[in-house]
């Protein structure tokens, strides 16, 4: 399953449907764009409080899941800690896809 939600990622990010980087992400959650933040397990506590905050307040949804690395690769960087999905549809699928195997706590999906 993993593979199916990074490759859809991937078609994202070619598709300019994804910010990925912490300033774009926080940017994108606040002019209300993301539809989706997908948070790397790796990720410092301070960057995963910031957007679990964010995320809360706007109304978005949050997921942390993933290495830094597996982000990266998908969407053809090296490295990323957070991304979000604009494109509203895509985030719809991927959440479904996500929520079919992961647990919800305090409002965030977790793997």
């Amino acid at each position: 399953m993993d593979k199916k939600i990074l490759s859809l990622l991937g078609l994202a990010a070619r598709g300019r449907r994804l910010c990925s980087g912490e300033f774009a992400c926080e940017q994108a959650v606040k002019k209300q764009k993301a539809k989706l933040v997908i948070v790397s397990q790796e990720a410092s506590e301070n960057t995963k409080k910031l957007f679990r905050d964010k995320c809360a307040y706007y109304g978005v949804p949050m997921v942390v899941r993933f290495s830094k690395e597996n982000l990266g690769k998908a969407i053809g960087c090296e490295f990323r800690a957070v991304v979000s999905v604009t494109d509203l549809g895509l985030a719809n699928t991927l959440n479904k896809l996500m929520k079919n195997e992961e647990t919800m706590e305090d409002g965030i999906w977790q793997k």
